[in-house]
């Protein structure tokens, strides 16, 4: 079911159409297929990228959309409803664009970023580590400054498109303590940067997580963005957006389960009537639907305190909470609306259940969202 949007410009709408356009021709007829079999679905992020989908909410003059946040995100949203996959990575891709968007040298934007949004590449974001997820500030990859350059020896875990993508954002020690890490924009072909093998993942089998490993891999000098110690504000300033895009993602995963449990009632028949005429069920789908509103209000709040230079970093978490929350009760009152057709391969709320959580856990888990909600609180 297409969503109405309150959008700002003629533009705006006109580019979500074109998003749902090429969503359900180009990316609908395939995802049970990849997802089923594990395969990438190459060709799909080109697509989106010569649409100008990679790269909405950066400016026209280094080949970005000049949208407003909030625009991006319901962009993203109408994606996720299709494939929620594909809408993880082109949130992660935004992500892994900002560090030299915000913080890079007039000189490193020229040289790189109308490549990296022009759509003809995609990026990757390497902050996690084995050791070190949402404890940031423990890292233990090291850059070690040498002639003209850094050696880089550790490794990064939980790579979405590790192994795939053309550039990667990562964040290696440089010194001690939280003070002491520096943020490098590395290129996938450099010597000394290898990948391990896909994650097993419980669901977005499409996509590859991998981790990478750094073995004496050299980077110029130039590919620090920032100044050495600087790496925590860009990372953490980074995923303010990314948890937003989360939050558009689960709620368009949201989305996609209450479209699907609303058209099955409607054709499932028990006592002689279509069982959303059962009061039981209509009130299930009912809070469902109040859910995924509800995921959609918080993040297009937090979208506009940005798109308004505000503060949002509260709001952000907010929203990748309680979005990603909503995701996971959606999804599974949708498998119950299916009943035990639900718990089968037969439909697509199955796959929805089980792409849900790790929406609560990734860019942060929901606990260091109420962590990061709780400080803000306390400081006021």
């Amino acid at each position: 079911m297409a969503v109405d949007r309150l959008l700002p410009t003629d533009e705006a709408h006109e580019l979500i159409e074109l998003a749902r356009q090429i969503s359900d021709k180009a990316l609908d007829p395939i995802v049970d297929q990849h997802e089923r079999d594990e395969t990438y679905p190459s060709g799909v992020f080109a697509t989106l990228g010569d649409a100008g989908l990679l790269s909405l909410p950066y400016p026209e003059q280094w080949g970005g959309g000049s949208q407003p946040y909030e625009v991006y995100l319901q962009v993203l949203e109408e994606i996720a409803a299709r494939w929620a996959a594909v809408a993880v990575a082109v949130s992660v891709h935004s992500l892994s664009c900002h560090p030299l968007f915000a913080f890079g040298t007039p000189e490193q934007q020229q040289r790189w970023l109308p490549e990296m949004l022009g759509g003809s590449t995609v990026g990757a974001y390497s902050l996690s580590e084995p050791q070190a997820g949402s404890d940031a500030a423990a890292l233990t990859c090291k850059a070690t400054a040498v002639d003209d350059g850094y050696t880089i020896n550790g490794a990064k875990a939980w790579i979405t498109h590790g192994g795939i993508a053309d550039f990667y954002n990562l964040f290696a020690r440089t010194g001690e303590g939280s003070q002491g890490i520096s943020c490098f924009l590395v290129a996938k072909d450099t010597p000394g940067l290898t990948f391990g093998r896909p994650e097993e993942k419980m669901g977005l089998h499409a996509v590859p997580t991998t981790a990478a490993h750094y073995d004496d891999a050299f980077v110029d000098a130039d590919r620090r963005i920032g100044t050495e110690g600087q790496g925590l504000q860009i990372a953490f300033s980074s995923l303010d957006s990314g948890r937003l895009g989360i939050a558009a993602v689960a709620t368009g995963l949201a989305q996609a389960a209450l479209d699907d449990a609303v058209n099955y009632s409607q054709e499932r028949t028990t006592f002689g009537r279509s069982i959303i005429d059962h009061q039981g069920l209509a009130f299930v789908l009912a809070d469902m639907a109040a859910a995924v509103d509800s995921a959609r209000a918080t993040y297009l709040d937090a979208a506009r305190r940005r798109d308004a230079g505000l503060p949002y970093s509260r709001q952000a978490s907010v929203a990748k909470l309680v979005a990603t929350d909503a995701a996971m009760k959606v999804t599974t009152d949708a498998v119950q609306v299916f009943g035990g057709a639900g718990y089968t391969r037969d439909y697509r709320v199955e796959r929805y259940m089980r792409e849900a959580k790790i929406m609560q856990i990734f860019e942060g888990t929901n606990q260091i969202q109420r962590l990061v909600i709780s400080r803000h609180l306390a400081r006021r």
